[in-house]
């Protein structure tokens, strides 16, 4: 990576920063805030959540940079299959949320959200399930869960047949009490690991203790697509590649991760852009038949106009991307 390092007088040579409307509150947001830059490869995005600290954001950085100066591997496959997304929206906006990804093989369900109930949970399960009867179903706590209330409410959302439960606890140790209780229940529950693989220093350690069944990756947290592919062959579990909220230059790289994956058993979190109003392109990466083509991104001025932040806004991104870039050059490469 040294040889394509760039400067940050490279980066902010062409940095912009946008802030884009969400469809319906994510994470706890309704707008997201992204820098993209351009390199010599193309586009790359600086998008880590400000509650991330520089330390963290370091690996946004690195796989930014990768994009727009290194570029991608070459991938294995022409289109990658994607899941649809119902955040913790009441039972009567799930039909509409859903309608629109389109058709989707499968669809990932928030759950677990503060000040919410499990009761409220099971009822969007069963309204998913109800409307797309033969879609695979899995849910995603965040951490949010602790064990107890983990295993019971996994037992109750069991009966909707889940394909996995993305990060029902926070923590390594918590993930491995809570599958192997549902193990000794019997019940049919994968656990899945999000969290506890983007936001560790030993991304591989949830393998080594038996934390999870399948493994959440993200192309961004974990420091570009070629690291990313590093940590699911040293995990040797089943992976899923998920988004962060990305503008359609971050989607490019999680659909170049899902590409370049020998094996893709599930249906990748990549079709968030559906929860957004607004993107840098007129050529979004949006489903097409439940579905994400392998392509490039057209960046829009006129859209990075549109949408561009706020000035403080931009200064406060343009001050983080100086020090974290400085975190970055500190590290070897």
């Amino acid at each position: 990576m040294e040889n394509t390092r760039p400067s940050l007088s490279d980066l902010q040579a062409n940095a912009r920063v946008v802030t884009l409307p969400m469809r319906v509150k994510f994470r706890g947001i309704q707008h997201r805030e992204a820098l993209v830059f351009r390199g010599p490869a193309g586009w790359g995005e600086f998008s880590p959540f400000p509650e991330y600290g520089d330390p963290e954001a370091a690996s946004w950085l690195a796989a930014g940079i990768e994009a727009a100066w290194e570029g991608y591997p070459e991938p294995v496959r022409t289109s990658v299959p994607v899941n649809g997304t119902v955040p913790a929206v009441g039972v009567e906006h799930v039909e509409k949320v859903l309608s629109r990804f389109g058709e989707v093989p499968a669809v990932k369900v928030k759950v677990a959200e503060r000040g919410q109930s499990v009761a409220e949970d099971l009822a969007r399960v069963a309204e998913v399930r109800r409307l797309l009867p033969h879609a695979g179903i899995r849910v995603d706590a965040n951490g949010g869960w602790d064990e107890a209330t983990a295993v019971d409410a996994l037992e109750a959302l069991a009966e909707a047949g889940l394909e996995y439960a993305e990060q029902p606890v926070a923590g390594i140790p918590g993930l491995r009490a809570v599958r192997l209780e549902l193990q000794r229940r019997g019940i049919p529950v994968l656990i899945a690991a999000d969290e506890s693989v983007r936001r560790e220093t030993d991304p591989l350690l949830v393998a080594r203790e038996d934390a999870a069944d399948v493994i959440i990756v993200k192309a961004a947290p974990l420091g570009g697509v070629r690291r990313a592919l590093s940590v699911v062959a040293a995990a040797g579990l089943p992976a899923v590649v998920s988004s962060a909220l990305d503008t359609s230059v971050g989607i490019r790289a999680g659909v170049a991760l899902a590409a370049s994956l020998p094996d893709l058993p599930y249906a990748c979190g990549l079709g968030t852009l559906s929860l957004m109003e607004g993107d840098v392109t007129g050529e979004p990466l949006l489903p097409d038949g439940g579905a994400l083509a392998v392509r490039e991104v057209p960046v829009s001025e006129e859209l990075l106009e549109r949408y561009a932040a706020a000035p403080e806004r931009q200064q406060w991104w343009l001050d983080r991307l100086a020090r974290v870039h400085a975190q970055l050059a500190s590290r070897t490469p």
